[in-house]
């Protein structure tokens, strides 16, 4: 059986066998494409067995027919929807990242901030929707800004709890070191935070998308959900499910992005730590 070797902080190498992690890479990947694929088998058979009309549901190679047929049109409405999440969720990174470090540093400002920020956590989103297209228009503004207000409140949360939980022997071993403010952040706090502030985006990744799409549902003359809404209005349930597909693809491969930088983000920081 062939072995993986993987060095270890002690200078010793450890042989893994790559049998054992070529299964678990299988299985990760295998299992949920083994899943749909049933799944998607069933409701082919379904749709066929029961003839069920295409505007009520439409078979998955119908729809697979539509999206090859018609890629292009979908490209182009998936285009800006794809860019104002992406833009949503990087201002909401950005923000949240701040927000998190005033609350850590400030007790005044966390007392202040916190609870207003679980207020408007609670308010239905959907509601406020209008509002930001009366306040900022019916352009990319809006949808950007909706989705920045939906997205931020777990990037805050999570990173604000990753800079507190530290541990609290190595922050008293940095100032005895008289290690500076800004060093102890760079060195321990951000390094230590990385895996809940990742965690904080991923689940900040989907809620933009979420807030572009019902922008778009509201007013807007391109992007996925707007080719949702003129389809269903239209009852062209094929097309709806075909644009539905097609933000999904474009979720997973933003998902995918922020999966990649945590992957990046780990290497650098571990690498610097040895």
């Amino acid at each position: 059986m062939a072995n993986a070797t993987i060095a270890t902080e002690t200078g010793t190498s450890l042989k893994v066998p790559t049998a054992g992690v070529a299964g678990r890479s299988l299985r990760t990947i295998g299992l949920p494409l083994g899943l749909a694929l049933v799944v998607l088998t069933i409701w082919q058979v379904a749709v066929t067995v029961a003839d069920v009309p295409a505007v009520i549901l439409p078979s998955p190679i119908a729809i697979l027919r539509y999206i090859v047929s018609r890629w292009d049109i979908l490209m182009m409405h998936a285009i800006p929807t794809t860019l104002e999440s992406a833009a949503g969720f990087v201002l909401a990174t950005v923000l949240g990242i701040v927000l998190a470090v005033i609350i850590t540093y400030s007790t005044l400002a966390r007392d202040a901030l916190y609870p207003n920020l679980v207020f408007f956590q609670l308010i239905p989103k959907i509601a406020l929707a209008p509002l930001f297209i009366i306040w900022l228009g019916v352009g990319s503004q809006s949808r950007v800004a909706f989705s920045v207000f939906i997205a931020f409140f777990p990037i805050v949360i999570a990173t604000a709890a990753g800079f507190m939980n530290v541990d609290r022997n190595m922050l008293r071993l940095c100032r005895s070191l008289t290690a500076t403010e800004w060093q102890v952040f760079t060195r321990i706090r951000f390094p230590s935070a990385l895996p809940y502030i990742f965690s904080g985006m991923k689940i900040a990744m989907t809620l933009a998308i979420i807030g572009v799409i019902i922008g778009e549902f509201i007013t807007a003359q391109a992007g996925l959900g707007y080719l949702i809404i003129f389809a269903t209005a239209r009852a062209d349930t094929e097309v709806s499910m075909a644009a539905i597909v097609v933000l999904c693809v474009a979720g997973l491969l933003l998902y995918g992005l922020v999966a990649a930088g945590e992957w990046f983000a780990n290497r650098v920081y571990s690498t610097e730590a040895m």
